[in-house]
């Protein structure tokens, strides 16, 4: 399973949040069958969302998209930004294995763990993307009076761009760690989980 890869569509939007700061989560998931751990990882490569940075397919898939609310007003000598509100809408897609007749225990064990690591690490991405919603609120909320409304906007739409593009180098970054400790990663989590079957602390 060492050739899975972990990746999240990153979708940069504007539109008029309700809330600042926050996050609006959904999930979708994709089924997949099989009986080994081979056909497990053919079919999450085949079912799983595709991801069009990589143009190829993965376990799962978590789609972004940042919206920002900005009020100006006219002030003494120029225009300030009054207020600033911005949120994520992510979409969290995740596989869901239905299992036809009997399957290996070891097989099951290792389906569960990594099932676990691959929620975990969308919920990471979407983590990620919450704490630069937040980084980019405050920074709009801070720039202060401008001579004019259009050259406040252009120095929040520049704040924006650098804010988010600061965010996308974040979540590229967090995948290329991932992918790095993927196996070992596994492997520790997989003895945990045997522990606590072997502690009577998890149904195995």
């Amino acid at each position: 399973m060492k050739h899975l890869l972990l990746a999240a569509i990153l979708a940069v939007g504007t539109g008029l949040p309700a809330q600042a700061a926050n996050v609006s989560k959904s999930y979708s998931y994709f089924t997949i069958t099989g009986k080994t751990l081979d056909e497990i990882e053919s079919q999450l490569m085949t079912r799983g969302p595709e991801v069009k940075s990589t143009g190829g397919r993965h376990p799962g898939a978590t789609q972004m998209e940042f919206t920002t609310r900005i009020g100006y007003s006219e002030v003494k000598g120029g225009c300030a930004i009054v207020s600033a509100h911005v949120t994520v809408k992510a979409k969290v897609i995740l596989p869901r294995w239905r299992q036809s007749g009997k399957t290996a225990q070891e097989v099951r064990l290792i389906w569960d763990t990594l099932s676990a690591d691959i929620k975990r690490h969308e919920e990471s991405h979407v983590v990620i993307a919450k704490n630069h919603a937040r980084e980019l609120e405050q920074a709009l909320r801070v720039i202060g009076k401008n001579k004019t409304c259009q050259a406040a906007a252009a120095e929040a739409k520049a704040t924006s761009e650098r804010i988010l593009s600061r965010h996308d180098r974040a979540q590229a970054e967090f995948d290329r760690i991932e992918g790095i400790n993927f196996e070992s990663r596994i492997m520790r989590l997989l003895r945990y989980r045997l522990e606590r079957i072997d502690a009577g602390k998890l149904k195995g």
